[in-house]
This record gives structure tokens, sequence and C-alpha cells, in this order.
């Protein structure tokens, strides 16, 4: 991923290009709600988007959802409270 933009509380980062068509590439945008913000819980959302029509259930947009929150999941630095897909 390739990072756009960036602050405190907002992250917008692209997939590089290279490995899918374009209108496959996600772009990735994490709002940080810092007024709920405790030492042990901070809560984002998390959007990830493309182009690609959804025809299909498990598109390339869902997956690579997949794959972000497995990386959270996995992280130990990090513990997944819940999660929305829709």
């Amino acid at each position: 991923m390739d990072i756009q933009y960036y602050t405190g509380d907002y992250i917008i980062a692209r997939e590089v290009p290279g490995n899918v068509p374009f209108p496959k590439l996600i772009t990735v945008e994490v709002l940080i709600d810092k007024s709920k913000s405790t030492e042990t819980e901070t809560r984002m959302s998390i959007v990830i988007k493309n182009e690609e029509l959804p025809l299909q259930l498990d598109n390339y947009c869902r997956q690579m959802f997949e794959v972000i929150k497995q990386a959270i999941e996995s992280s130990r630095h990090w513990h997944l409270i819940e999660s929305l897909a829709g």
C-alpha cells in the first residue's frame, strides 16, 4: 500500500499498481475516532473500496478486506473487538 494522505485521525492508502487491473486496485480509508479513545482502546473505521462492480460476493475487494482483517487479528499489538462488513 502507498499512503496518499495522513493526519493524526485520517489515513488514505492505495494499492500499488502492477498486480491487478486498475479497476480492482483498492483504496483503504482509516478514520480514527479520538473522541472515544481511551488508554487501552481506540475505535477505528476502515473502509476498503475499489472500482470493480460487485457482481460476485467473493470479489477482489472482499478478499483484500479479509487479508487486512486477518493482519489486524494476528498482530500482537492489536486486538480486534468488532468487525462489520457490508
